[in-house]
């Protein structure tokens, strides 16, 4: 096999503009191991990187995918950690999008052998920055009640169940009903609708908030903000909606709250070991049915295109799948 199939970005642009191509298969340098790719997850960052919109920027061409699980075919010189037949799952950033790809081993993890790749490739990130956003960054504990907007996406419903996970009472704000009676389904214990009324009254009739968790920013932020109980925290994990809040620093000051940010790539890079605990940690809260990333649909390569649109649209419950 000295060709294979995957998704290209060859000039920044729209989603429309991708196209599957014949590319050269990768070989496994110094230190790297070639993963065969069972499944890609589709995560908000792959339209970002796309358009330019993202921090990361490839050179072109390349193609979208930031996380994947499969199989290792092939491993590089003075490589110790991994072996050929290892069932992984990999953080790449990009180039998730193909049939194969080179990763190093401190970009894997491996997956217990009862984790389909389907959920491995939707594990990695979201829950890791999840996780990371929640215990480490927001150092939340039983008892306390968070907030998550955006919920029924892949960091969302991670911070669900994560949070259920840890015996937490769990809000969840969705924008349609579908996705509200989605949360509910995956353990949020009351659902809210961030469009509807005066979302600062609405918060703050459902009581003591100790904190709360944002991948989505725009008008909700401070509103979310407000609603905090003292010494509450706001854990900004990203602004899915296109627009960074600003928040007036009063509001710290007047309520002693936290406002924290969460960067678990670069978490990962910088503290190898403690990303390699929260490795494991997610690892058992699977292996003992605690979280699993609800599938919202899978798509063969030929139509990652579709997938992108649809996470574009905020369609996506849960993770949508590309399987190579």
């Amino acid at each position: 096999m000295t060709t294979m199939k995957a998704l290209l970005c060859e000039s920044l642009g729209t989603i429309d503009d991708l196209v599957v191509r014949d590319v050269p298969v990768p070989r496994a340098g110094s230190g790297e191991v070639i993963v065969d790719v069972r499944a890609a997850g589709v995560n908000f960052p792959d339209v970002l990187v796309v358009q330019g919109l993202y921090q990361i920027k490839p050179p072109l061409p390349f193609s979208p995918g930031g996380e994947v699980a499969g199989v290792v075919s092939e491993v590089g010189p003075g490589v110790t950690e991994l072996a050929l037949g290892d069932r992984v799952m990999a953080f790449t950033g990009v180039g998730g999008f193909a049939q194969k790809l080179a990763v190093t081993p401190f970009q894997c993890a491996r997956m217990p052998d009862a984790m389909s790749f389907e959920h491995g490739s939707g594990l990695l990130l979201t829950y890791a920055t999840a996780h990371h956003a929640l215990f480490d960054r927001g150092r939340v504990t039983g008892g306390e009640t968070v907030l998550v907007l955006g919920a029924a996406g892949g960091v969302g419903i991670a911070s669900v169940q994560l949070a259920k996970s840890r015996g937490c009472k769990v809000i969840a704000a969705a924008s349609t009903e579908a996705k509200r009676a989605f949360c509910r389904a995956q353990g949020a214990d009351v659902v809210f609708d961030p469009g509807a009324g005066d979302p600062k009254q609405t918060l703050k009739s459902l009581g003591r908030i100790d904190v709360v968790l944002d991948p989505v920013g725009g008008d909700l932020t401070e509103a979310a903000a407000r609603a905090l109980a003292p010494r509450g925290r706001l854990i900004v994990v990203g602004f899915a909606s296109g627009t960074i809040p600003k928040l007036p620093l009063n509001l710290a000051l007047l309520k002693e709250i936290d406002v924290v940010g969460v960067q678990w790539g670069m978490f990962a890079r910088r503290e190898h070991e403690a990303e390699r605990a929260l490795e494991r940690d997610l690892v058992r809260l699977y292996e003992e049915g605690k979280i699993a990333p609800p599938i919202h649909a899978t798509y063969p390569l030929e139509r990652a295109v579709d997938a992108l649109r649809a996470m574009s649209a905020r369609e996506i419950m849960g993770k949508a799948i590309v399987v190579p």
